[in-house]
């Protein structure tokens, strides 16, 4: 790859002015990888948990076990984590449904969830497809104001006023939306204030890009189920496919029937040999999620006001809770320049040029920039975006910040030729 004299030069003034930065993701990520290792160590973990079950899957000790570690790591009750789980869509799916009946209704206080859970939840789609509202359950939506902050006096008035409420559900990243993504304090006091009004609902926290980010997660602050996949953070670039969900024992119990059935629960599933996957990848999670950190505050800078002048979300000094970094464009075509250049710049398919397409689950078309080893793996560096306004970029990832450097310098270089 040949970069001009800019791109380089962007790149080592951000290497110097991020030093700090790095050095304080770097202690994050040790306090997690030690958080991990004592985990595997209570647990005995040793080469049998890596043997597969096939059928039925009872008496799996390496899929109890794992299950068992991952709540202790996510500070929950329990937990459960299996690879026959295709993405956080469905992981998210299972929590729903396990948690919600007829006549309830589903809270989301962060606005707008993620674009593939519109379908889900009945807000777009054919009716009869099987969504939460085909089965009587009605969504309610509070907004966050303009600094990020949730609204208190609206989130009061619902739960004051409809006792119907059984699910309030918070995303924690910021999905497609131009918005800050949440703290894990900032998650434990909004769920404080719920529980000053109401003790009877559940409170589901989408997780996704946000593992390891931090040293705590939101069960730590009182979530009742917490719900991610494994192709991005706490897969650590390992798991091949995907998912988990963690939380109280009622209602991880509750989301395990959806899994399987009702009476089955977490007693079967047979690991056909993805044991060490799992493990391998929670092992390498805090230290992979910490190079796409670096990954992305090095794209802040360089697409900031202080490299190319776009707005970013973000800034590149900026604490960060998620792996996201939203470069906003305004322009199709500096979207689509950012997906070619990170397209380029990746280690699988370097040779193609992504195209807006109509994707499954998706109300617009589609742009997505994504070299991975593992189709659709977020942990590894990819940049994708809807193409409406404000066409905005959203990237995420990196195996290790070296190969995040070099996608971040081609997707640069790609927005500068695009100028000329």
């Amino acid at each position: 790859m040949e970069f001009s004299q800019k791109v380089l030069s962007l790149a080592a003034d951000a290497e110097r002015e991020l030093a700090d930065i790095f050095s304080r993701i770097d202690k994050i990520s040790f306090e997690n990888t030690q958080k991990i290792m004592n985990a595997f160590k209570e647990h005995r973990v040793s080469e049998a948990v890596f043997n597969p079950t096939s059928g039925y899957g009872y008496n799996d000790r390496g899929r109890e076990i794992l299950d068992e570690i991952w709540a202790d790591v996510m500070g929950a009750e329990a937990a459960f984590v299996r690879h026959s789980i295709v993405n956080g869509t469905q992981a998210l799916t299972i929590g729903l449904f396990g948690l919600l009946r007829p006549g309830d209704i589903l809270f989301s206080i962060a606005g707008k969830p993620y674009d593939t859970l519109d379908e889900v939840i009945g807000n777009t789609g054919t009716p009869g497809n099987g969504s939460l509202r085909d089965f009587g359950v009605e969504y309610m939506q509070s907004e966050l104001s303009d600094d990020g902050s949730f609204d208190l006096d609206r989130i009061k008035k619902v739960l004051s006023e409809e006792d119907r409420v059984k699910v309030v559900f918070i995303q924690r990243s910021k999905g497609y939306l131009n918005r800050k993504t949440l703290s894990v304090d900032a998650i434990g006091e909004v769920i404080k204030f719920i529980r000053s009004i109401r003790q009877d609902c559940y409170v589901v926290v989408d997780n996704c890009y946000g593992e390891f980010t931090e040293t705590r997660e939101p069960c730590a602050v009182g979530a009742d189920m917490i719900i991610g996949s494994l192709i991005k953070n706490p897969g650590g670039g390992m798991a091949e496919t995907g998912g988990y969900i963690a939380g109280s024992a009622r209602a991880v119990e509750l989301a395990s029937y959806r899994l399987t059935s009702v009476g089955c629960g977490l007693e079967v599933g047979a690991t056909l040999g993805q044991n060490k996957n799992l493990y391998k990848g929670l092992f390498y999670a805090p230290h992979t999620t910490a190079q796409a950190l670096k990954t992305a505050h090095l794209a802040a800078y360089m697409f900031g006001e202080k490299g190319l002048g776009f707005d970013v979300e973000p800034r590149w000094d900026e604490p960060r809770y998620d792996i996201i970094q939203a470069v906003i464009t305004h322009s199709p075509e500096g979207l689509c320049a950012i997906c070619r250049g990170i397209q380029a710049g990746s280690p699988i398919d370097s040779y193609v040029v992504p195209e807006p397409w109509e994707m499954p689950g998706y109300t617009d078309k589609v742009i997505m920039a994504a070299g991975a080893f593992t189709q659709g793996s977020s942990i590894e560096l990819s940049a994708d975006g809807p193409l409406r306004e404000p066409y905005t970029a959203y990237l995420q990832g990196g195996l290790t910040y070296e190969s995040g450097k070099i996608g971040i310098m081609s997707a640069a270089q790609e927005v500068l030729n695009s100028l000329k």
